[in-house]
């Protein structure tokens, strides 16, 4: 009995040692936290759960938003957005000024500022961020010609020069005065990156980037995570408060959310509106909304026959039920669109009256077309969760049946995230769905930017050009006058609801949500997300 006890008692006290009884809590994952009360001993790491991976991390090679979710917090741009709007701020540059013509900006840059990997931050940095972007072209670097009407010496290139004018004073000089040009500046693809690392990684530097950024590069396994880590020599006081940041890629929603409610990751993008209310009934979670700034759409390659004919178009525009996809899938997060970018923008067209759900005027403009027996083409579905589109295959489903109303048989059609991007830019689809979160907050990031001739090729998927929707947008850019500026966009809006590139399908209220350990994330209306203040208690 002696020999049974004194086991017992060994027993038990290996026990106790295995159980973390010493007030040290074991490793969490999610949370980076350990320790007993008001003690942390392990790093802080937050794990970001995506719905897909990046494209690149060089941010001016790419347009999509899983690739800016990451380099927000590893490049600083010259100036800011707001917290949660498109207010421009300071940001590598202190202070600014325009000249009374706008055709002169002159910018005192930050002192003391260090890329990641030790090369400083100055004049001359910022001249060969531009003299790289300015050389390329819309392969390489698609935003730049979106923004700045094109490359090098082409006539629509807006800039001029860029000038180191002091050792911290950069002087842009344009061709034409471009009201959006600060807000250009601010978005992510404008990221200003340390010219020794691109210069002697030329087109590998996508996958060892280094910014000024709050957070450094450490390693990418495709598909799956991406780390970064907090930079030490950050610039601007007490910032990150983070340790880690891991982007994990997990593609299906219902995962994610699965992983969230597991404690395996501390904030989940792409919330299906159809489970917030899991996520509102659960005190250990909180619900984020991002400001609404967006559209989801089918883009019509205008290129591919049977959709060069606009008859065509329209019959698409009348046969899709837009209020019964807005209804089934985004669960009162979201509104039916009828123009191609969102009321929340300046500019909007509220007049134009949208295409109507009417299956019989869809086979009329069939018949019109002389394609009154329909025909048969590709619906390309997003594989990955969008905020835009929370769910692309379901969405593609209903497409495909109300097409099916009018005879037009839709075979249903993927791709992975990158490769659907790059063929879709290559006009290799007959209609695919997509969409866009807005970059700064201006009407020309949608208009110019999506459906503009200028941008074939780069983010005009659809091919669709005309001439009279290219000079009022032109006109628009070099307008200042807001007033005169919003009159042109209306008119845009006429032309390319006329013209009916697309079917716009919706504007939506993005979902995210996280543990209540994160504190102070701050969902943004372009879906870059700094991180760079973000805690966990």
């Amino acid at each position: 009995m002696s020999l049974a006890f004194l086991m017992l008692l060994l027993i038990s006290a290996v026990l106790y040692g295995c159980s973390g009884g010493s007030n040290e809590g074991s490793e969490s994952e999610g949370s980076g936290e350990t320790g007993g009360e008001g003690e942390s001993t392990e790093e802080k790491v937050l794990i970001f759960g995506r719905g897909g991976d990046s494209v690149s991390l060089d941010p001016i090679t790419v347009t999509d938003g899983e690739s800016f979710k990451v380099t927000k917090n590893i490049f600083d741009t010259l100036v800011n957005f707001g917290e949660q709007d498109t207010e421009i701020e300071g940001g590598l540059a202190s202070d600014w000024e325009a000249a009374e013509d706008g055709l002169t900006y002159t910018f005192q840059l930050e002192e003391g500022v260090t890329f990641h990997d030790g090369t400083d931050f100055n004049a001359e940095a910022v001249v060969a961020n531009f003299d790289r972007w300015a050389a390329g072209d819309a392969d390489q670097f698609p935003y730049y010609g979106s923004m700045f009407g094109g490359f090098g010496d082409e006539e629509g290139h807006v800039i001029e020069s860029v000038e180191a004018t002091g050792d911290y004073e950069v002087t842009f000089t344009l061709k034409r005065p471009m009201a959006p040009f600060l807000k250009n500046l601010a978005m992510s693809p404008f990221g200003i990156a340390s010219p020794t690392a691109f210069e002697e990684q030329g087109d590998a530097f996508g996958d060892n980037p280094v910014g000024t950024g709050p957070f450094q590069f450490v390693e990418w396994n495709r598909n799956d995570t991406v780390r970064i880590e907090k930079f030490d020599d950050y610039w601007v006081e007490g910032e990150p408060k983070l340790d880690e940041v891991v982007f994990r890629a997990i593609p299906d929603n219902s995962g994610r959310l699965n992983a969230l409610l597991a404690g395996e990751i501390d904030l989940a993008d792409g919330i299906n509106p159809s489970d917030a209310a899991t996520i509102e009934g659960d005190e250990n979670l909180q619900l984020f909304e991002r400001p609404s700034m967006n559209v989801g759409y089918l883009g019509l390659t205008n290129t591919r026959e049977p959709f060069n004919d606009p008859l065509v178009r329209q019959a698409m525009n009348h046969a899709i039920d837009r209020q019964a996809i807005v209804d089934a899938f985004f669960e009162g997060r979201g509104e039916v669109a009828k123009n191609p970018m969102p009321p929340v923008i300046s500019g909007y067209n509220d007049d134009i009256e949208g295409y109507e759900y009417d299956p019989e005027r869809a086979k009329e403009l069939l018949e019109e077309a002389g394609l009154g027996d329909g025909f048969e083409m590709e619906l390309w579905a997003m594989p990955v969760p969008r905020p835009y589109m929370p769910d692309g295959q379901k969405v593609a489903e209903a497409i495909q049946s109300d097409l099916a109303e009018v005879g037009i048989t839709a075979e249903i059609v993927s791709y992975e995230w990158a490769t659907y991007l790059e063929k879709a830019a290559n006009g290799e689809a007959d209609a695919f769905l997509l969409g866009w979160t807005g970059d700064n907050g201006d009407a020309d990031n949608f208009l110019y930017v999506l459906l503009d001739q200028d941008n074939i090729g780069s983010n005009n998927y659809t091919y669709y050009e005309n001439q009279e929707l290219h000079d009022i947008l032109i006109e628009a850019q070099t307008e200042v006058d807001e007033e005169v500026r919003n009159e042109l966009y209306m008119q845009a809006q006429e032309i390319i609801h006329e013209d009916a590139p697309w079917v716009p399908l919706a504007h939506s209220t993005p979902l995210l949500a996280g543990g209540n350990n994160v504190v102070n994330f701050k969902a943004h209306p372009t879906g870059s997300d700094k991180l760079s203040t973000v805690d966990l208690e």
